[in-house]
């Protein structure tokens, strides 16, 4: 039996959580599903710059996990950007938490 996957922290829900390619109707497009972990995930490290082993520890997470949701954010958004889809922020395996800052 699997061990329980560890609740992610993320500092808040995302304020939007569809983006598309503009000209192409929304029902046209397939859809790349990033979720609200994988999207903190970015925010900590490509756009705050934290290092990896601090974002993970305010995520609540061990370093190795954090970079495997970070490689799959990434592929994620690539995908969408090389192949035209849009990108929905939903689900995953979280927890808000205001204050993380438990150093």
């Amino acid at each position: 039996m699997p061990r329980p996957r560890r609740c992610r922290w993320v500092s808040r829900r995302p304020d939007f959580t569809f983006f598309k390619p503009a000209g192409v109707r929304r029902i046209d497009l397939e859809q790349s599903i990033l979720t609200v972990d994988e999207l903190e995930a970015i925010n900590l490290k490509d756009y705050l710059g934290l290092e990896q082993e601090e974002a993970a520890k305010k995520m609540n997470i061990s370093q190795p996990t954090f970079h495997r949701l970070i490689l799959s954010a990434r592929k994620k958004i690539a995908d969408a950007i090389i192949n035209g889809k849009a990108i929905r922020i939903q689900g995953g395996n979280f927890e808000i938490i205001k204050n993380k800052d438990n150093d």
